[in-house]
């Protein structure tokens, strides 16, 4: 695997480190040592999978506050989509600052989000699915999420008008 640094402290590209052959190729995708080395928390206990059935659709901002932080890897295993990610981190030097990237089924690529940010997607096909691998349970008490348009971030989404529920709707702002 290959630990690409991106722009906001602790969050990271994954390239997949391919041994191909003949027959096609065989990666590791995780790797707790690894991900240790790097700094990043290798824990897992839960994993997740996200099915959506038409482009466009927005899921996000979500996550969740102490004592249930979490840090996510995520990878799209169908389709496409736009992964966007926001430091929540107030100490961090990178706070309020976003980075986004595209994932697909083909470039394999995946995204380390650590603890204390806020985590994002849009569809940029039909029938897309998307992994996630998390180091903390879901709690709802401490489940949070923010506006996908919050000014106070300003993200730059690829389609426009988003397919997006109900609950993502009523999100409040970040300042609030």
């Amino acid at each position: 695997m290959e630990f690409v640094a991106t722009p906001l402290a602790g969050a990271f590209v994954i390239e997949l480190d391919r041994q191909e052959d003949e027959r096609g190729f065989l990666a590791r995708s995780f790797c707790a040592d690894e991900f240790s080395k790097h700094g990043l928390n290798p824990r897992v206990v839960q994993c997740n999978v996200s099915y959506n059935r038409l482009r466009g659709t927005l899921r996000g901002f979500h996550y969740q506050t102490k004592p249930h932080e979490e840090a996510k890897l995520v990878r799209c295993t169908a389709g496409a989509i736009y992964d966007v990610i926001v430091d929540l981190r107030r100490a961090s030097a990178t706070y309020k600052r976003w980075f986004a990237t595209e994932l697909t089924a083909l470039n394999r690529r995946m995204v380390f989000i650590p603890e204390g940010f806020a985590h994002a997607f849009q569809t940029l096909a039909d029938n897309t699915e998307v992994f996630y691998q998390m180091s903390e349970l879901y709690h709802p008490k401490t489940a949070r999420g923010i506006r996908w348009n919050d000014t106070a971030f300003r993200v730059t989404w690829p389609i426009s008008e988003p397919i997006i529920s109900e609950r993502d709707l009523a999100h409040p702002d970040f300042a609030q």
